[in-house]
Formats: structure tokens, sequence, C-alpha cells
């Protein structure tokens, strides 16, 4: 832990500045991505923006994960541009982006088995050397907190259930406090409350003035929690916007190749998508 604390501890950094509400955290513009020999995106064009919880829904393979990564700066692009914070991506040094995003993947795996709380505090290393060094326990406190893992802040972590682990890397990700939230397959090893509990995290973040984009694959979960919604199909974005008005019958019917129904909540009015089922 020390080891990787000294790896950013460099006082020569410049620190993220407050994003006024509304305004873009990241950008895609014209982003093209290649794995390989497939092109994964092409030409997409997205803003997630402070304040705001952003969903990437869409069926396997459409680019969602690949999307999450590139608006990262984990991936590169064959083609257009990401910002962060207003920047190229590549212009950033890996310290300097740590401090802008933090990124949950879709599975968490650790070698060695550390313990719960130690695997949070991972979190606090990009702000180490830094003025907000001294935040270290309380932010490690309260995202063990929020995800409701401090019970086992000793328990190995390799010890651990799927959808603890899921928990405690989402804690690791809240206690490293950046101003963009990129999340994929947040609630894929949970439980109905467990699911509930990561999507009223990503409201709280986003109403606290960070942007949140998470990879989802439940459209319900999407409907209820998201402010926009972007829909991917074949590495585009077919339609984005408020939930209420991109989830449409013939919409989703098309981009999943399956037939559904799309009605409001009798008492929210937020979308319910029921797939068309045989009698």
């Amino acid at each position: 832990m020390n080891q990787v604390r000294r790896l950013f501890a460099v006082r020569d950094r410049e620190l993220p500045s407050p994003v006024p509400a509304g305004s873009p955290v990241a950008e895609a513009d014209g982003l093209s991505v290649r794995l390989g020999r497939r092109q994964v995106l092409d030409s997409v064009g997205l803003a997630a923006r402070a304040g705001e919880v952003l969903a990437l829904v869409g069926p396997n393979g459409a680019g969602k994960s690949t999307l999450l990564a590139a608006l990262a700066g984990d991936l590169p692009a064959a083609g257009g541009e990401v910002r962060i914070g207003g920047r190229p991506a590549a212009a950033w040094s890996a310290p300097e982006l740590a401090l802008r995003r933090a990124v949950l993947p879709q599975s968490a795996v650790l070698s060695f088995p550390f313990p719960v709380e130690d695997v949070v505090r991972m979190g606090r290393a990009p702000w180490a050397g830094t003025a907000r060094e001294d935040e270290d326990d309380a932010a490690v406190a309260t995202a063990m907190a929020a995800t409701e893992v401090t019970d086992f802040a000793a328990r190995p972590f390799s010890a651990l259930s799927g959808g603890e682990r899921a928990r405690v890397a989402l804690a690791r990700v809240l206690a490293q406090r950046t101003p963009l939230l990129l999340l994929d397959e947040p609630t894929a090893a949970l439980d109905l409350r467990h699911q509930e509990l990561v999507l009223r995290i990503c409201r709280e973040r986003a109403a606290a003035g960070d942007a949140v984009v998470v990879v989802l694959h439940d459209l319900g979960l999407a409907s209820a929690h998201a402010d926009r919604a972007a829909v991917l199909h074949g590495g585009r974005i077919a339609v984005a916007g408020p939930p209420a008005e991109v989830f449409t019958g013939a919409l989703l019917g098309e981009v999943y190749r399956q037939p559904v129904e799309v009605f409001p909540h009798p008492r929210t009015g937020v979308p319910l998508i029921v797939p068309v089922r045989g009698s």
C-alpha cells in the first residue's frame, strides 16, 4: 500500500477544479475505437455532465464497456477525441487523470488477500502528497458505510462473495472522490436491495455535483435512476436523452431484437419495460 502511495506522491500535480452543474466533465467527440481489426465504436459523440447520471445501455457487443473505457482515457481513439476536464485525455499524466476520474471495471480481481479496508484505501492513493491527503480516513469510512461493507472491514477480499466484492470495489471508487465516476455494470452481481443501493449512491453523487456514467443491462434501473440514457447499437449511439423520451417500444425492440412493451408506472410515471412473451 505504501508503494502505491509513493507512486502517486508527486507534488506538482494540477488538482481538479470544481465543475458547474450541467457542464461537461468528459466528452467524446467523433470518437472511433478499434480493438484489433474490429471497429467497436464509430463516430460517437457524447458528454457526461456534472450533476447527472448518464446510463449506457444496449445489447451485448454494442460497445458500452469500450465507450466507458475510452471516456476514462484507458483506450486510445482511432479517430476523434476524448476530453476530460476540457483537455484531451492523453494530455493528462496518469496521476492527474486519477484525480479526475475513478473507474469501476466489470470484475474486481486481486492476487493477494488484502483486508477489505486496505482495498478501499487504495482509492486514496492518487491524493498522496496533496492538500487533500488528510481526508483519507474520512473518505474511506464514508465510502464503506455507504456501500454497507464496514462490518467486514478486516476480512480478506478473497474470502468475500461476488456481491460483497462488487460493493467493496465500488467503495474504493467512491473513496477516490473524483468529479467523474465511470461504473461498468456495478449491479451485475447484486441482489435486488443492493442494486437499488448502488443506484441511489449514483444519484447522491450526481446531486453532490459529480458526473456519473454507468453501464447497465437492466433497463428498469436505467429508467428509474438515470437523468439521461444513451442507447448503443452497432458501435453507434442510436439515441440519447431522458429515458422517458428515448425508451420506446419501437426503438428498444429494434435494438435488442426483442419485442417489448413500454408503459408508465402507475404511481411514478417512470417507464416500465417488459418483454413481449407468448401466452
